[in-house]
């Protein structure tokens, strides 16, 4: 079977996902534009021999509906012969684009190309596309759908976790974050972004270095309004077993919305030595995985587990977890059972402190398992993500030097 290799990665920095962010001013089609021409440019690819371009994005409405891929592909220049395709898993749609092209190219279906995301919140907002997951009565009440910050309140809930324990994570995650800015982790791929102005974007502008647990401490349960309005009746009619929901996850604990785009430039061995390009690391294989669509944010964990084990290895095997921070308390419990320590878990921070960009977090978090092999020398990394109704996604990557 053909290997899936790494060739390159770049991304943008991730704005807060707000009209107060930096990346507001840019649209989602914009952002991927400005990645497709870095990468040929730094990699000196001729744009016209890629295959395919697949990016996920959560939110396909607007100025993320009709195909961002194709579109962004034509603006870039790239030619009318390179296909594009927009794909969505919810948070995991990055990833999978990623999971997806990796396999492939494995089959022998395509030899390079070009798989990602991208999310606007600021200018596409989430639940913006409006499927009956969100706004349909009949169907929130069959599959007992429930926002994401419930979820979480409910898992917490059932594994005992305490205040405390999440906010202690989220100010550890928030110092991880500003300590690999300052040690210039992200210097590699990151991709000045211009704005409207003349001036540059290119650091991840949520990331808070001065947080302290007192701070955190002080902050009000983010979710317990939406409980109170049938959120923790749907969540409890679920599951009895919890008696109530503790809600305990504030802003400090959950995933900061962000705007950002990222894309891996992927392709076989033969390819990468036509090109004369490097492969980095080699993606071995893939989980996509569902579960109860009320707990949800267990599913990113369960694909973790699967793809570990298809491969015959066991999490000690793993150097570098990056596992979407879809919340502190699955944070924990993954760390729990995994025994994933906080040295191989997120090492440079994670969504809670660096933002979550939907569609192009799982793309992001590829690509950065990538950059912290090489930087430690490692072998074996996972990159994985839950997404809304239960779904979750991870792929197991190698670095090619190991």
């Amino acid at each position: 079977m053909t290997e899936a290799l790494v060739l390159d990665y770049v991304r943008t920095a991730r704005g807060k996902g707000s009209s107060r962010g930096a990346l507001h001013r840019v649209s989602p089609v914009e952002l991927v534009v400005r990645l497709q021409r870095a990468l040929a440019a730094r990699t000196g690819l001729d744009p016209s021999r890629v295959q395919d371009v697949i990016i996920g994005s959560a939110s396909q409405v607007d100025e993320q509906g009709a195909d961002l891929a194709r579109t962004a592909t034509l603006l870039a220049g790239w030619g009318h012969g390179v296909p594009g395709a927009t794909i969505n898993r919810f948070c995991a749609s990055g990833v999978d684009a990623v999971a997806q092209t990796a396999a492939r190219i494995r089959a022998g279906d395509l030899s390079l190309a070009v798989a990602g995301g991208v999310e606007s919140v600021s200018r596409v907002p989430m639940f913006s596309d409006r499927g009956p997951l969100w706004t349909d009565p009949e169907t929130i009440r069959h599959v007992g759908s429930v926002h994401m910050g419930i979820a979480a309140d409910l898992n917490a809930t059932l594994d005992g976790l305490t205040r405390e324990e999440l906010d202690a994570y989220g100010v550890e995650t928030q110092r991880k974050a500003a300590r690999a800015w300052e040690e210039g982790v992200h210097a590699r791929s990151v991709v000045p972004v211009e704005l409207p102005d003349g001036s540059f974007f290119s650091q991840d502008e949520l990331v808070r270095p001065d947080t302290r647990p007192e701070q955190l401490a002080a902050l009000p349960p983010a979710f317990a309004g939406l409980g109170a309005e049938g959120q923790d009746a749907i969540a409890l009619a679920a599951h009895p077993e919890a008696g109530e929901i503790r809600h305990l996850h504030t802003v400090g604990t959950s995933p900061a919305l962000a705007d950002g785009a990222a894309l891996l430039l992927l392709g076989s061995a033969e390819t990468a030595a036509a090109l004369g390009l490097r492969p980095r690391a080699r993606i071995i294989g893939s989980a996509a995985v569902a579960t109860d669509p009320v707990i949800m944010l267990t599913a990113g964990q369960q694909a973790v587990e699967a793809v570990i084990a298809r491969a015959g290895l066991t999490p000690g095997d793993i150097d570098v977890f990056e596992f979407a921070e879809a919340f502190a308390a699955l944070c924990l419990k993954f760390r729990r059972d995994l025994g994933a320590g906080p040295d191989r878990m997120n090492p440079n921070g994670g969504t809670i402190a660096l933002g979550h960009a939907f569609g192009a977090t799982g793309a992001i978090m590829a690509g950065g398992c990538v950059e912290e092999l090489e930087r430690r020398g490692g072998r074996y990394g996972v990159a994985a993500v839950s997404g809304a109704a239960g779904l979750g996604v991870a792929v197991l990557i190698e670095r090619m030097d190991a």
